[in-house]
């Protein structure tokens, strides 16, 4: 199964303070000062980034021709709170997880979909994947047929494409991973807009919908999918996090009843890296 490698070796220490939410202070042998590390996950984290929690850093690595880091280190992991298992504080790890196992087809949920590229526009916003239809397959496990006449037909169809957007979860309560862990208006309305793709409205699918010449639909058109990886390992469940957001459980409640396949997955995290795991089941809360 795909997975990311920490470029080196981590370095323990304890969470201190957040000053924002892309910064954190921490303290790490051998400094006598916290030291200053960037956070590449925006969520509350609440539940996570409690002050003396054992946390994990990577020293910075400036990238040629790009301008110096203003902070020396990453933030990766940290510790859950029952000191069971760590947990991977990066949302931009969740998609390359994804474009790997894209890549090696090994993703049973797409069976039959081939990655086209990452970070396509429809509409309104900008989505994770684009996939197209290879030779016939199912996401979200109903099978279907590639929207491609057969070989000598007198004329050929555009393939069916599919829009995938990926959700990073870390909040975790008694096995089931809860999304969003704040207020996302930007996660609703990329479900919503994706919704209306699914049901082949001409507003967010508009480009999609010029190039194949049909609106989406059994047959032909772009089909929607949502995948939630959870950066941890003691999960059983994703669920909408009604309480935190309910516009957005709602918005995904009506994603699913107009056919926007919604999948889960689960992460191994320790000290050299982050795996992708096995499927998870999804409910709208």
């Amino acid at each position: 199964m795909a997975r990311i490698p920490f470029a080196g070796d981590l370095v323990a220490g304890r969470f201190v303070h957040r000053p924002n939410r892309f910064l954190v202070e921490a303290r790490i042998p051998g400094s006598t000062e916290p030291v200053k590390a960037h956070l590449p996950d925006p969520g509350r984290l609440r539940e996570l980034l409690v002050p003396g929690a054992p946390v994990w850093l990577e020293p910075a690595r400036d990238r040629p021709g790009a301008p110096p880091r203003k902070t020396r280190w990453t933030l990766r992991l940290v510790e859950s709170v029952d000191g069971s298992r760590l947990v991977s504080l990066d949302t931009t790890l969740p998609n390359r997880l994804v474009e790997a196992a894209l890549r090696a087809r090994a993703l049973p949920e797409f069976e039959g979909w081939e990655l086209v590229r990452p970070e396509v526009t429809r509409g309104r916003s900008r989505f994770d994947f684009l996939l197209a239809e290879a030779s016939g397959g199912a996401v979200g496990g109903s099978a279907s047929r590639a929207g491609v006449e057969p070989r000598g037909g007198a004329e050929e169809r555009p393939r069916r494409e599919l829009l995938l957007e990926v959700k990073s979860v870390t909040l975790v309560e008694d096995r089931v991973a809860l999304f969003p862990d704040a207020v996302t208006a930007r996660g609703r309305r990329h479900v919503e807009e994706l919704a209306e793709l699914a049901r082949g409205g001409t507003d967010a699918g508009a480009g999609a919908q010029a190039r194949a010449g049909a609106h989406a639909s059994a047959d032909s058109g772009t089909r929607a999918a949502v995948l939630f990886v959870a950066q941890r390992d003691d999960v059983e469940e994703i669920r909408a996090a009604r309480s935190i957001d309910p516009a957005f459980a709602d918005a995904l409640a009506d994603a699913r009843a107009a056919g926007v396949s919604l999948l889960g997955r689960r992460c191994r995290v320790d000290a050299a890296g982050v795996s992708l795991l096995g499927p998870v089941p999804v409910s709208v809360g």
